[in-house]
């Protein structure tokens, strides 16, 4: 009986839409697979000598990397956050927004411009020689090291938390904290023995979001010279030509990250979190006066500073100065590729976001939500990790299709068709950005009332009937936020497009950090600058998105 009941909700789930998002399901999971099934493969001499000698320094940089940025991260992120939730203060409702702005800098960019501006020659020092006959002592501002690493992705990464905290303070009932001070909590004590206990949740989330976008990395510590996985899997790719060593490496980045993960569940073992929603009202804010108002502005405004505003000025004038030299022919190629790479993989992305999202609202349960879980993990994914699956499985494909090449392409057996096109930088582009379309029309759905669908099954109509016409017309905005977000990700992607990019293939983000390695760092500011550009856009979008 219960086999009979098995296949007839198998029978009645299975339509072009399910069977489509679960193709869309496989392709993000393969690439993964493949990188896990690389523990299971005979090892290179390469793999041994890396094993030995290299393996246990690039686990070392990685975590301390991690740790160090995730430590200071959310200790910026979360004290912004309570201030700016908590009290009352000159300039609040500007710097409510501001303090958002440095995600709009990607971290490879604000890494060479850092460098340049306290190196021997920059500006910094430059000024102190020539104005006040000040001598820095060698290495003391300088920061090509670890610790120029960590200042960067913590000055540029802080507001995931403080955005993902700042909403939590904001949506929270006051009632626990109006409660705690009428036991007579204030200041430190309460921030310590109540904000952060029940604010945790919200510090995890953003902190998790910090630690992904770290291991991710591979310009900022490509260009300090730090030895991290991810730096050392490009290292192996390009400088040694051993995918099978590379994809050990990638594995075991994938291991730090389900080390990661045990760890969030651990942090969160037999807690619950929970709020009285009817009786959640606002934060009332503390007002500041005098000296303490000043100050907290004061300290706003120099993490504005330094975060964004410095840098931004700085790549301004780079760009007034050498705009003539790069505004070339050769540029609005760069632009024309980005943009193309971009709007096609946004599509594809938004096309299995609505597949996805639409047979899960169709067909609520645990496997759904499963499925939601595999449709979102590339972002969790680092990009090298997903590049190196991707490029192992567009091989296998080649491989496999072999003898077909001659015979529809007149190419030589055995030449590589489909792992040097750009359909292989695309599928990991869809793979790696796919949480982004997905979760703004999932988030689409949860606004669209069943009734509305219902009503139009009642009149016999189908399933696509009632997609274009009852539902697509309320997630337009959802649909276009989603591929208004994964487009611009796509813009900005280094690591990946390093990996993937086709011969003579380059877009914006690949021609800066080029510029960046070989010290024309000038030249590097325009197309650097129109990412910021694009990036504060997305920035906005995500806080519509946010507030709808």
């Amino acid at each position: 009986m219960n086999k009979s009941i098995w296949l007839r909700e198998l029978r009645r789930r299975t339509n072009s839409w399910f069977i489509v998002t679960m193709l869309g399901a496989i392709i993000i999971v393969m690439p993964v697979a493949y990188v896990i099934l690389s523990f299971f493969q005979p090892t290179s001499e390469n793999w041994q000598h890396i094993k030995e000698f290299l393996l246990a320094d690039y686990i070392k940089g990685s975590l301390l990397l991690v740790g160090s940025v995730g430590f200071l991260s959310t200790v910026i992120g979360l004290t912004l956050a309570w201030i700016v939730a908590a009290y009352e203060f000159p300039l609040r409702k500007q710097f409510k927004w501001l303090l958002i702005l440095p995600l709009a800098i990607p971290p490879y960019i604000a890494a060479y411009t850092y460098s340049t501006m306290t190196s021997y020659t920059g500006i910094i020092q430059s000024y102190f020689r020539n104005h006040l006959d000040y001598q820095f002592t060698p290495g003391t501002i300088e920061i090509m090291s670890m610790r120029g690493a960590i200042f960067v992705l913590t000055l540029f990464l802080y507001p995931y938390v403080y955005m993902i905290t700042l909403h939590y303070f904001e949506k929270q009932s006051s009632t626990y904290i109006e409660s705690a001070k009428t036991l007579g909590l204030n200041g430190f004590q309460l921030f310590f023995r109540l904000v952060l206990p029940i604010a945790r949740p919200a510090i995890i989330a953003g902190a998790m979001l910090i630690i992904f976008e770290v291991l991710s990395d591979y310009g900022v510590a490509s260009f300090f010279g730090v030895r991290t996985i991810s730096t050392a899997i490009f290292q192996t790719w390009f400088g040694m030509y051993d995918i099978d060593a590379a994809m050990r490496l990638a594995a075991w980045l994938l291991i730090i990250i389900l080390g990661v993960f045990m760890l969030e569940r651990f942090l969160r073992k037999r807690r619950k979190y929970d709020t009285n929603v009817t009786q959640s009202r606002p934060l009332a804010r503390k007002k500041l006066r005098g000296l303490s108002a000043w100050a907290t502005t004061l300290v706003c405004l120099a993490t504005f500073f330094a975060a964004f505003l410095i840098p931004f000025i700085q790549l301004i004038h780079w760009t007034l100065k050498t705009y003539e030299k790069v505004w070339r022919a050769d540029f609005f190629s760069l632009m024309a590729n980005s943009l193309f790479a971009a709007f096609i993989g946004a599509l594809i992305i938004s096309f299995f976001a609505i597949l996805a999202a639409r047979t899960i609202n169709l067909y609520p349960s645990m496997s759904s939500n499963l499925l939601a879980r595999v449709m979102t993990s590339g972002y969790a994914v680092p990009g090298a990790v997903v590049a190196i699956g991707v490029l192992a499985l567009f091989i296998t494909l080649d491989e496999k299709l072999a003898f077909l090449y001659p015979k529809l392409l007149g190419v030589e057996s055995g030449t590589l068709v489909l792992s040097l096109s750009i359909a292989m930088l695309i599928t990991g582009y869809v793979i790696r950005f796919m949480a982004q379309g997905f979760n703004a029309v999932e988030s689409g759905y949860t606004k669209i009332p069943p009734s509305y669908r219902e009503a139009s099954f009642l009149l016999g109509r189908g399933l696509t009937y009632t997609f274009w016409k009852v539902e697509f017309p309320l997630l337009r905005g959802s649909i276009l936020i989603g591929f208004a977000l994964a487009f611009l990700e796509i813009m900005k992607e280094l690591p990946l497009t390093l990996l993937l990019r086709p011969f003579n293939f380059d877009t914006l983000a690949t021609r800066t950090y080029q510029y960046a390695i070989d010290e024309r760092i000038y030249e590097a500011a325009p197309s650097s600058l129109l990412l910021i550009c694009l990036s504060i856009l997305s920035v906005i979008l995500i806080l519509r998105f946010e507030e709808k």
